[in-house]
């Protein structure tokens, strides 16, 4: 059941009921945490919940920086539950939204992050090696505000020797500053702040704005509707 709100600090109230494209009581996202909380007891810990579910958005739903919706239905929760690969903002709504279906306050964040590692072909698109709004989710346990990114699945942080993303708990989980090899990685600029829902609007908006040959290659590639097309770039990117 969900925490009272008395129970909760003041600045996690706003972040427990469903919302727009945050869709915690869809039967899409019900069954997401259902399959993800299989294993684990009934009456588990809700940061047990929270270090599973984070898990299940991480590595169930794939990592991939070009599979990217220009639709803002693509971004609802329960479009999101059934896909096989996404990027970092649909990975966090989707989160944000499994951890309010177990009653665990969780708010959309943002941020800006240049990543050091851009690969070739991403960087030609985008232009630049700043990501603007990237998704994160801030969650709260036992009075505790925690700020955790699921967007890369460990298969790609093997493959890329890019350090793991894990959740235990009891500590942040976002990106590292420097891989394996004590290369730079990723920095954070600029935090957006957070969001009861998510402003996909704006973010979409602005997406546009910043990355107009980022956003033609998806549109191409979207009405292409080929999975030969797809597979061919899905394979490069790390962020």
């Amino acid at each position: 059941m969900p925490q009272s709100v008395d129970d909760l600090p003041a600045e996690a109230e706003r972040y427990v009921m469903p919302a727009h494209f945050v869709e915690s009581d869809s039967l899409e996202v019900q069954g997401f945490v259902s399959n993800a909380l299989r294993d684990i007891p009934a009456d588990a810990s809700r940061r047990d919940k929270a270090i599973r579910l984070f898990e299940a958005v991480r590595d169930d739903i794939r990592y991939d920086p070009y599979c990217f919706a220009l639709d803002e239905d693509s971004y609802r929760a329960s479009r999101i539950a059934g896909a096989e690969a996404a990027f970092c903002v649909p990975k966090a709504i989707l989160l944000a939204a499994c951890l309010r279906a177990v009653g665990i306050p969780a708010a959309v964040g943002f941020a800006d992050v240049r990543n050091h590692l851009n690969t070739p072909k991403l960087q030609e698109l985008m232009g630049t090696d700043l990501f603007i709004y990237h998704g994160y989710v801030q969650l709260w346990l036992d009075g505790e505000s925690y700020k955790v990114t699921p967007a890369f699945n460990m298969e790609l942080c093997e493959r890329f020797g890019v350090k793991p993303l894990v959740f235990d708990g009891y500590h942040d989980a976002l990106f590292h500053e420097f891989d394996e090899q004590n290369h730079r990685h990723m920095e954070y600029v600029n935090d957006r702040g957070l969001y009861v829902d998510a402003p996909i609007t704006e973010f979409l908006q602005a997406f546009k704005e910043t990355y107009p040959k980022l956003e033609e290659f998806n549109r191409v590639r979207i009405s292409s509707d080929s999975a030969g097309y797809d597979a061919g770039f899905s394979k490069e990117g790390t962020s």
